[in-house]
């Protein structure tokens, strides 16, 4: 016998979901900055002039653990909604865009490419606001969910543009190690 599913078992359904998502969209988001080694404890970021507007250090942090946690709960709103027209194109879009999402890191403060860096979030962009209009799709609350992530990459992309203009140089500059005396110890 085939019959939908009622409102507390898709509310279940989307609570397994979101339990198992939005740690593991976290999880992965702050592996890739800890593994790059950004922040503002990174010896060559320290290098760099930034512009005016450059928010301080610790806001990144306290903005990316929202996002992030806004983003899972959007993707486990698409996957929870079996089904749904448009659900694997969903997917394929978040995924690529979340994964593109983690190689910015890596790619600005690990590789120190921040020309490239600029041209990625650009891409990230794209592909988020394309996620976005799809979401809206499938679920309204999903596609409203990523809007702060939305503006949050806007305003990182001319956080990465303006860093790369006052900055021609920054694939070149070199931090120096730490050095301690050994006559020190």
């Amino acid at each position: 016998m085939s019959q939908i599913a009622s409102r507390a078992q898709l509310r279940l359904s989307f609570m397994r979901w979101a339990l198992f998502i939005v740690p593991l969209i976290m999880l992965l988001g702050f592996l890739s900055g800890i593994i790059s080694g950004s922040g503002e404890e990174n010896g060559w970021y320290q290098l760099l002039e930034k512009p005016s507007f450059q928010p301080p250090g610790y806001i990144f942090g306290i903005a990316w653990t929202i996002l992030y946690c806004m983003i899972g709960f959007a993707f486990a709103l698409i996957i929870s909604a079996r089904g749904a027209r448009f659900q694997i194109l969903a997917i394929i879009l978040f995924l690529t865009q979340y994964i593109l999402n983690l190689l910015w890191s890596p790619l600005f403060f690990g590789q120190q490419q921040v020309t490239s860096a600029f041209y990625l979030i650009i891409l990230i962009w794209i592909f988020a606001i394309i996620t976005t209009y799809i979401f809206s799709k499938i679920r309204a609350l999903a596609a409203w969910l990523m809007i702060p992530y939305l503006l949050w990459l806007s305003f990182a992309m001319a956080l990465n543009y303006q860093i790369d203009v006052l900055n021609p140089d920054a694939e070149s500059l070199y931090a120096p190690a730490a050095r301690a005396d050994i006559n020190e110890l």
